[in-house]
């Protein structure tokens, strides 16, 4: 059994459907999980859905119909007979999206999202789907909450692990030892919860997806299809020359996504790693190449490999009365943040002040700082970006700060992380 994960790159448009079909009939004497995401920037869209929904700055419908209108120019390529049954599978399908911006919203926005933005999942997979049929190859679509199972945390959804392990064992491995060389197409990103409620992983959680069913299916390996020839040493956005990396250990494939490398979703590692189940990281432009394969060995990164986050806000917090940050401060500002979902990307703390940087979400920050602000002494500056380096040196760490201010640095034996604003 092997788990195949495609991206919304990869699916963006009826060329690279069709070039997703072409790579899973080279696997045609396999059992394969195939986990899909959105098409193309679908998910961006249905989050401005959601906006408009519950905020009313856009309007929901002419949002709803470039949706529909961008998966049914798809289809019509793809199917060119428009009684395929594909286009009522579809039609019906936008039916949920058409009564939730109907109805006033409900006042949890994560319970909304979750809601709607998994749709985008739901729809491309069942595009996917009949295409792999209308091919020759023995496909069956299965929605992904069958199987993961989390709890009530909207939009972060935590796996129910025990739970998830005997619906996978109940369903999907017994059909696979019924059905051979059989696919089985189902959604990156979603889960279900005990009153059948959707619920998201997390943002880009599609390979987290994937790690899951390949830990409950005891798979030989992971495949995420991406457009880029594997894992690199940095963000092509940010550098013109990139190298490519062989062979990356768990350890380190789990540091850098922690620190945000895109390629890989921070929670993907650590179920495969438990298993030594590897991960491959291919190109679907160029499937024939070797990629980058993520497993056990230990052997260090050749290259320094840089993580860049922007729109970074840099917070300082400090008691009122300028004594010491001790431990009941730290446990009172986690809590804080932890309630509101503010993840820290980076921090570091002095006798008088503790000092982090998140992700500025306009929604979420100016209620923690305006809560910080009853008895704390908190100053912020924004526009700001986070460099990561891992295997740094100096001469590195150089070359990335000409022109710019470091306001924060914390260092490790591998690792630097520095905010920087433009000089």
């Amino acid at each position: 059994m092997k788990v195949f994960k495609f991206g919304g790159a990869s699916v963006k448009d009826a060329d690279a459907v069709k070039n997703v079909v072409s790579i899973l009939k080279h696997f045609s004497n396999d059992n394969i999980i195939v986990v899909v995401s959105a098409m193309g920037k679908v998910t961006n869209s249905l989050e401005r859905l959601v906006n408009a929904v519950f905020y009313k700055k856009e309007n929901p419908a002419d949002i709803l119909n470039e949706i529909k209108k961008y998966h049914f120019d798809i289809i019509e390529q793809l199917f060119p007979d428009k009684t395929h049954p594909v286009y009522d599978e579809i039609s019906n399908t936008f039916v949920e999206l058409d009564w939730a911006i109907e109805e006033e919203p409900n006042s949890d926005y994560d319970f909304e999202y979750d809601k709607m933005v998994c749709m985008g999942e739901i729809i491309s997979t069942k595009i996917v789907n009949a295409y792999l049929i209308k091919s020759g190859i023995n496909s069956k679509w299965w929605d992904v909450r069958d199987f993961i199972q989390t709890d009530n945390t909207y939009r972060e959804g935590k796996v129910d692990w025990e739970l998830t392990q005997t619906l996978v064992n109940n369903n999907l491995v017994p059909y696979f030892n019924t059905s051979k060389n059989s696919i089985v197409i189902t959604q990156g990103f979603i889960g279900g919860t005990s009153e059948n409620y959707t619920t998201t992983l997390g943002r880009e959680g599609s390979d987290y997806t994937a790690a899951i069913l390949a830990f409950t299916t005891n798979a030989e390996s992971v495949t995420i299809w991406k457009d880029v020839p594997g894992v690199l040493n940095a963000d092509p956005k940010y550098f013109n020359e990139t190298q490519k990396l062989e062979q990356i250990s768990y350890q380190d494939a789990i540091e850098l996504a922690y620190y945000g490398v895109s390629v890989i979703h921070p929670k993907t590692i650590k179920p495969l790693q438990n298993k030594k189940i590897p991960l491959f990281v291919k190109s679907f432009i160029h499937p024939e190449d070797k990629g980058t394969v993520i497993s056990e060995d230990q052997s260090p990164l050749p290259v320094p490999c840089f993580i860049f986050k922007t729109n970074q806000v840099l917070i300082s917090i400090s008691p009122k009365d300028f004594s010491f940050i001790v431990e009941e401060n730290f446990s009172e500002i986690f809590n804080l943040f932890a309630e509101r979902h503010v993840k820290i990307n980076v921090m570091q703390n002095s006798a008088i002040s503790f000092s982090l940087s998140v992700d500025n979400d306009e929604r979420k920050l100016p209620d923690l700082i305006k809560t910080l602000q009853k008895d704390y002494r908190v100053l912020y500056n924004d526009n700001l970006e986070l460099i990561t380096i891992r295997y740094y040196d100096p001469a590195t760490i150089d070359k990335l700060t000409i022109g710019k201010i470091i306001l924060l640095e914390v260092r490790s034996r591998y690792t630097v992380q520095l905010v920087v604003k433009k000089e």
